[in-house]
C-alpha cells in the first residue's frame, strides 16, 4: 500500500513536470514614434509603450499566453507564425478566417498549448499592420536540443518603410497601379537597426553559436552569409535538420533558418556579417536605397575589421536538406492544383488569383461557419465563391500542387501545418507524372516558389479548423492571393469550443458569428460580396457598344472635317471670282 501511494505521488509528479507552466505576456497594443533607421521618425504599431516589440519564449509542454489590450484606434488581430493551434483553431489570428477583429478598447486572450520547438515570430493579421512594425520573434526551446551549442543569439531582418502601411496599400491597390507594382522599400533593418547604424553579434573565442535568423519582411527576400566563418543549417520553419553546411541562407518573407556558427579562437579581428535584399523583388530600385546591409560580429570592440575573401553564393535549396525526426512520405488521397496569376480584374486594380479567383473575405468568419452549418459545412458553397474554399476530410493525405505563373517569386504560407516539399520543376506540373518523393521529405510552414517553377506540397489532415494557405508577401495577401483549407468541419463541430470572448467581439462590430458566408441559412447567399472577376474574353455587349460609340465618333469627326473643307473651299472659290470681276 506504501509503495502505491508512493508510486502515485511519483506518476502525478511526474505529470505535473510534463504539463509545462504558464508563460504570460502582457502586450499593450498602441502607437508610438520610432525612428529605427536613423532617417525619418515615424509612428509605428508597439507594445506597452515600446518598440520593438519583445520576443517570446517558452519551452515545449508549456502554455504560451497574451493578454492583449487593443490601444489603437482600430481592430487587430494577432498570429503566432507556425504554431499548429491543434485544438485551438480559434487562436490562430486572421482576421474573418478564425475571428473578428479585436476592437478598439477591448481585450483579448490567446492561449495556446506549445507542442513544438525552434524559431517562430508573432505578427498582427489584420490589414497590412505587421507593415507598421507589429511583429516579434517567438523562439520555442526544448528540453533536449537536437544540436549541441554553447548560446544562441536571435536575429530579425525587415524591410522597412518610413511611410505608413495603410498609405502604401492603397497606393498599390489602385486604378493607378495597374501592373502592380508593390512598394519598395526604404531599407533593412537588423534586429531592429539600419541605416548609420550598426547590428552587433558578441562572439567569444571557441564558442559555438545559434543564430536564430527570421526574416518578419513586407516584401523583401533577404541572403545572409558571415565573412570569414562557416555556417551549418540545423533549423528551418521550427524543423529540426541535420546539419548541412552552407555558404549563405536565403529566406523569404515569413521564413526561419537556424545555422550554428563555430567562433574563432583568435580574437584579433571582427568580422562582417551581411543580410542583402534580392533586388529581383522590386520593381524599381530607387535613389540611395541601400539593398545590401551589413552587421559586425565582434570578437573585440578594439579589433579591426577582416578584409578577407568573396562570400560562397551558391544556392541554397531546402528541398534537398534532411529533416533530424524523419517521417514517412505521404502520398496523396485528393490533390489540389493551384495556378498563380497577377492581372488586372474588373474593378480596374491588380490582384493575385488561386485558379483566377482572388479572396475576398466573406461577411461570417470562415470558421464560425464551418461550427455552425451542421452537414452543409462539407458543401464548398456555403463558404462563398470568394472565399476559395477547399474541403478536406480528417486523416486525408492532401497534395497541393501550385504553379507559380506570375513573374516574381513568391514564399508561401499554410497554416496550422508543416508540409512535406515533395518536388520542385519547371511550370506547369505535368499531372500524368507522378513523383517519388524522398523517404523523409524535408519540412516546412512556408516555401518559396520562383518565377514559372511548380512545387508539390503534401501534409496530413490531422488539425481540424479553417487554414489560410496564401502568399506571405503582405502587399500580395491585401491584393487577395488567399485560399482556405476547411479541415474536416465536422470534427471541427465535435471538438471546438469557441470562447465566449471571440463571440463578443463579432458582436460589438455587428458581425454574424453563424450561418454561410453571408450569414444566412443553406446556400442562400443573398447580400455577400461578389467579383472583382477576371476581364471577359471576346466581345462584351459593353465593348461591342464602346466599340459602336467609338465609331460612330470617328465617323461624326471625319463628316465635320469635310464639311468645314467644303464650305472653305466655296468661300475660296467665291472670294476669288469676286476679284476677278473687279
Amino acid at each position: 500500500m506504501r509503495w502505491a501511494y508512493a508510486g502515485a505521488i511519483f506518476g502525478i509528479a511526474i505529470a505535473v513536470l510534463g504539463q509545462g507552466k504558464e508563460v504570460v505576456n502582457y502586450w499593450d497594443i498602441g502607437y508610438v514614434e520610432a525612428n529605427p533607421d536613423g532617417e525619418q521618425q515615424r509612428q509605428v504599431i508597439g507594445v506597452n509603450g515600446k518598440w520593438p516589440p519583445p520576443a517570446l519564449h517558452a519551452t515545449i509542454n508549456d502554455t504560451l499566453m497574451i493578454e492583449v489590450r487593443n490601444s489603437l484606434d482600430k481592430p487587430t488581430t494577432l498570429h503566432t507564425h507556425g504554431i499548429y493551434q491543434n485544438g485551438s483553431n480559434y487562436m490562430d489570428g486572421p482576421a474573418m478566417v478564425t475571428q473578428c477583429g479585436i476592437p478598439a478598447g477591448a481585450n483579448m486572450t490567446y492561449r495556446m498549448a506549445i507542442s513544438q520547438t525552434g524559431t517562430y515570430w508573432i505578427h498582427s493579421h489584420y490589414s497590412a499592420q505587421y507593415v507598421d512594425g507589429i511583429r516579434a520573434p517567438v523562439i520555442l526551446h526544448s528540453d533536449k536540443e537536437a544540436h549541441r551549442y554553447d548560446e544562441e543569439l536571435v536575429v530579425t531582418l525587415e524591410d522597412w518603410y518610413h511611410d505608413q502601411a495603410a498609405g502604401l496599400l492603397q497606393e498599390f491597390l489602385s486604378w493607378k497601379n495597374p501592373g502592380g507594382a508593390e512598394p519598395v522599400p526604404n531599407g533593412a533593418l537588423i534586429n531592429g537597426v539600419g541605416g548609420k547604424q550598426t547590428a552587433r553579434l558578441a562572439f567569444e573565442a571557441g564558442k559555438t553559436y545559434r543564430l536564430r535568423i527570421i526574416n518578419m519582411s513586407a516584401l523583401a527576400t533577404f541572403h545572409f552569409s558571415i565573412e570569414g566563418h562557416q555556417m551549418r543549417v540545423v533549423e528551418v520553419d521550427g524543423v529540426d535538420t541535420e546539419a548541412a553546411e552552407v555558404g549563405n541562407v536565403r529566406l523569404a518573407a515569413a521564413q526561419r533558418t537556424s545555422v550554428l556558427v563555430t567562433a574563432h579562437n583568435s580574437t584579433s579581428n571582427n568580422y562582417v556579417f551581411h543580410a542583402d535584399m534580392d533586388t529581383d523583388m522590386f520593381d524599381r530600385i530607387p535613389a540611395g536605397l541601400n539593398y545590401n546591409s551589413t552587421g559586425l560580429v565582434e570578437y573585440s570592440s578594439n579589433a579591426s575589421v577582416w578584409k578577407g575573401g568573396a562570400t560562397d553564393w551558391s544556392a541554397f535549396e531546402d528541398i534537398g536538406l534532411v529533416p533530424h525526426a524523419k517521417e514517412e512520405a505521404l502520398g496523396f488521397d485528393v490533390s489540389y492544383t493551384l495556378d498563380v496569376h497577377f492581372n488586372q480584374y474588373t474593378d480596374a486594380l491588380n490582384h493575385g488569383t488561386f485558379n483566377n479567383i482572388t479572396y475576398v473575405a466573406p461577411l461570417v468568419p470562415t470558421m464560425f461557419t464551418a461550427l455552425s452549418t451542421g452537414a452543409d459545412a462539407h458543401l464548398r458553397e456555403v463558404y462563398g465563391p470568394q472565399t476559395n474554399a477547399h474541403i478536406v476530410e480528417h486523416l486525408q493525405e492532401v497534395q497541393l500542387v501550385v504553379n507559380n505563373f506570375d513573374a516574381g517569386s513568391h514564399p508561401f504560407h499554410l497554416h496550422g501545418h508543416h508540409f512535406q516539399m515533395v518536388e520542385r520543376g519547371p511550370a506547369p506540373y505535368d499531372a500524368t507524372y507522378n513523383p517519388q518523393p524522398r523517404s523523409a521529405p524535408m519540412r516546412r510552414d512556408t516555401v518559396i516558389i520562383p518565377s514559372m517553377e511548380y512545387v508539390i506540397l503534401r501534409f496530413r489532415a490531422d488539425n481540424p479548423g479553417t487554414w489560410l494557405f496564401h502568399c506571405h508577401i503582405e502587399w500580395h495577401i491585401e491584393g487577395g492571393l488567399n485560399m482556405v483549407v476547411v479541415e474536416a468541419p465536422d470534427v471541427m463541430q465535435q471538438r471546438l469550443h469557441v470562447p465566449q470572448q471571440l463571440y463578443d467581439h463579432c458582436a460589438s462590430a455587428g458581425i454574424a458569428t453563424s450561418g454561410n458566408a453571408a450569414g444566412r441559412q443553406g446556400l442562400d447567399l443573398q447580400g455577400l460580396p461578389t467579383g472583382p472577376f477576371p476581364y471577359p474574353l471576346g466581345w462584351t455587349r459593353k465593348a461591342r457598344a464602346a466599340l459602336a460609340g467609338c465609331v460612330v465618333a470617328a465617323l461624326l469627326g471625319i463628316s465635320a472635317i469635310v464639311w468645314q473643307g467644303w464650305r472653305g473651299r466655296r468661300r475660296y472659290k467665291r472670294v476669288g471670282e469676286e476679284t476677278a470681276v473687279d
